[in-house]
């Protein structure tokens, strides 16, 4: 695999997300997020820790900027954290976080790679949760005016802009099973959160289209190839459903302008949506937008199930259904790899519409890293994952599918949510002692394959 093999305009870029990486918890004005709060809670991280460090990105941006342009990217995706720009989630903007985003920016620039910022990355400022979170209507209409203080900040420095990433995992992992911040467990009632996000990237599409007419904006959604485990009528209709919450549930209101109705009857939740999502709320959240992002990682293969799982699940309305195996190789995060479900993936978007430009904002692979005696990390699995997914955007692009760019998940090595920093996506490995960065066989891999040097 080569990169002549992509178009010459294809971006290669890497992701993080702020709490990931940034640390500096309660530096500058920044006010506590959700996450602060569910890092608090016995039991939630599986090593219980915290990102109150993380990477210390916020004190070493300089040098991980520097990292990036070594390996030789295009493109870097990154998140603004919201209670950096508004303590609480209101009010006039800091100064102190929109002059770090826009130092990062700026500094980007200096080294020929495009900043991409993402609104929204899962970290609610605590003080909205505490008024309901997106379970609220308000919070998609704060969220606009935390959009237009960014717009206004850092229009200038940044131009390709992404509302929301995942609006699955923040409405349906944080508000049904709890999984994630701020660990809710309210069932169907979580995809109330899900309107509202949405409605939020309508808001928040519309506040910088209207400021920053030179703005590329798209939003990002975890998307899956869904595959019934049998053809039986039951193993099908399984993986409808799931196809329902993972997939359609985002697409068809973002890309169509409307809610499937079978997955709000699935939901039991039709009459809320025909009172609480109306047409003017639609035709926000339809807006045409510049580009999607997908972020892809593995596909499920779903079989109906007679026994109900107590647990909270991530899949309200769909308890009667299981996961099965295929027997495909596994991340240490146990997800399937299957290349050729990204291509399903891009397929399944450029359907709805035919000729949005996409974009793999998310790909990559956590594997149990060893760093040998020369302090060296030598991780062929994940070399190997990101050949195969390189090959399959290729393939895509081959094939006709609009597909302009990839971005790694994940630079360096951070905190993974609720398994803490006990799962390592980095293709940088951090250690968390010294917060040394080096370059894993993967990154030297990806620079050689941009044409890059690494020392």
């Amino acid at each position: 695999m080569q990169r002549t093999e992509l178009p010459h305009d294809f971006v290669v870029g890497t992701a993080t997300a702020a709490y990931q990486i940034e640390g500096a918890t309660s530096e500058d004005g920044r006010g506590p997020s959700i996450w602060d709060t569910f890092t608090r809670v016995p039991g939630a991280i599986a090593d219980g820790s915290t990102g109150d460090v993380a990477d210390d990105h916020y004190h070493r941006a300089p040098e991980d900027v520097a990292l990036m342009a070594e390996l030789g990217f295009d493109a870097y995706r990154f998140s603004i954290a919201w209670s950096r720009i508004q303590a609480d989630g209101t009010g006039a903007p800091n100064q102190a976080g929109i002059d770090f985003y826009r130092r990062l920016a700026e500094s980007l620039l200096e080294r020929g790679i495009t900043p991409w910022a993402t609104l929204y990355h899962w970290d609610l400022p605590q003080a909205l949760e505490d008024r309901g979170g997106w379970l609220e209507r308000d919070t998609a209409l704060r969220f606009a005016d935390y959009a237009a203080h960014v717009a206004d900040g850092l229009g200038d420095v940044v131009t390709d802009w992404i509302t929301l990433n995942e609006p699955w995992c923040s409405s349906f992992l944080g508000y049904a099973s709890g999984h994630h911040a701020p660990g809710r467990t309210l069932g169907a009632r979580s995809a109330h959160a899900a309107h509202h996000l949405l409605l939020g990237h309508g808001l928040a599409l519309d506040v910088l289209r209207s400021s920053r007419p030179e703005a590329r904006v798209g939003t990002t959604l975890n998307l899956y190839s869904v595959r019934p485990a049998s053809d039986s009528d039951a193993d099908r209709d399984a993986a409808r459903r799931i196809d329902g919450l993972s997939n359609r549930l985002f697409l068809d209101p973002v890309l169509r302008g409307v809610y499937p109705a079978d997955v709000l009857d699935d939901l039991g939740q039709s009459s809320w949506f025909a009172e609480h999502a109306p047409d003017d709320d639609l035709r926000l959240i339809s807006a045409p937008i510049d580009f999607l992002g997908i972020n892809y990682y593995s596909r499920h293969t779903v079989a109906a199930d007679s026994v109900s799982d107590d647990a909270p699940s991530a899949y309200p309305g769909s308890e009667h259904v299981r996961f099965t195996r295929t027997g495909a190789p596994v991340t240490q995060m146990g997800w399937e790899i299957h290349p050729d479900g990204m291509t399903d993936v891009l397929r399944m978007a450029n359907e709805l519409a035919p000729e949005l430009p996409l974009y793999i904002t998310e790909n990559g692979a956590a594997y149990e890293d060893h760093v040998d005696a020369d302090g060296a990390i030598d991780d062929p699995e994940r070399t190997d994952y990101l050949e195969k997914h390189f090959e399959a955007a290729r393939d895509a692009v081959r094939q006709g599918l609009p597909l302009r760019g990839y971005f790694i998940w994940s630079l360096m090595d951070n905190f993974e949510w609720a398994w803490g920093y006990s799962r390592r996506f980095g293709i940088v490995h951090v250690d968390y002692e010294t917060q040394e960065r080096t370059t894993k066989r993967s990154g030297r891999w990806v620079a050689e394959f941009l044409g890059s040097t690494v020392p």
